[in-house]
């Protein structure tokens, strides 16, 4: 009998699946906080460690590129000016970045609605996964629930047949 009841319980969840899809994206849009990821991605430290690759790029851009597309501009460019123009690009870029990521993350945010996505998530799952998935997570509990249910029902099985036989 309780491992029908069992069975029926795991039935019922993918029945309510649509239910259970948006109450545990409403679960996770309430957990997860985008104000810590933007504050952890605008982190100074985390801005100076990508410096020296742009300082990298720009170095490559100002010696190389820059000359290729504009010939007559590397006959006035030498390697100070070169230095300088990368220095205050990159004492510019260590403002710019926080503000870019900042609105980048502002934009991500707005258009990322976790909510939803659980939801639509959870909802595309198939009976199948969902038993699955369930046996797998309650699978010692559920065999439990079943021993204890075929336990009970032998105690009060023979309880009864002793009543039976002194009721005669």
């Amino acid at each position: 009998m309780n491992s029908f009841a069992v069975s029926m319980l795991i039935k019922s969840l993918a029945a309510r699946r649509e239910q259970l899809a948006a109450q545990l994206g409403k679960i996770a849009g309430q957990q997860f906080s985008f104000a810590v990821i933007k504050q952890k991605l605008t982190d100074p430290e985390k801005i100076k460690s990508i410096i020296p690759v742009v300082e990298q790029h720009l170095d490559e851009f100002l010696r190389t590129r820059l000359p290729k597309a504009m010939p007559v501009l590397s006959m006035f460019i030498g390697d100070s000016t070169v230095n300088q123009i990368k220095g205050h690009l990159v004492t510019e870029l260590d403002t710019l970045f926080p503000v870019m990521i900042n609105q980048y993350l502002n934009n991500v945010e707005n258009d990322l609605n976790l909510e939803k996505i659980v939801s639509n998530k959870i909802a595309a799952i198939s009976d199948e996964q969902l038993q699955s998935g369930v046996q797998q997570f309650l699978g010692k509990e559920l065999t439990k629930f079943k021993l204890l249910g075929a336990a009970t029902g032998f105690i009060i099985g023979v309880i009864s047949l002793i009543l039976a036989c002194y009721i005669k």
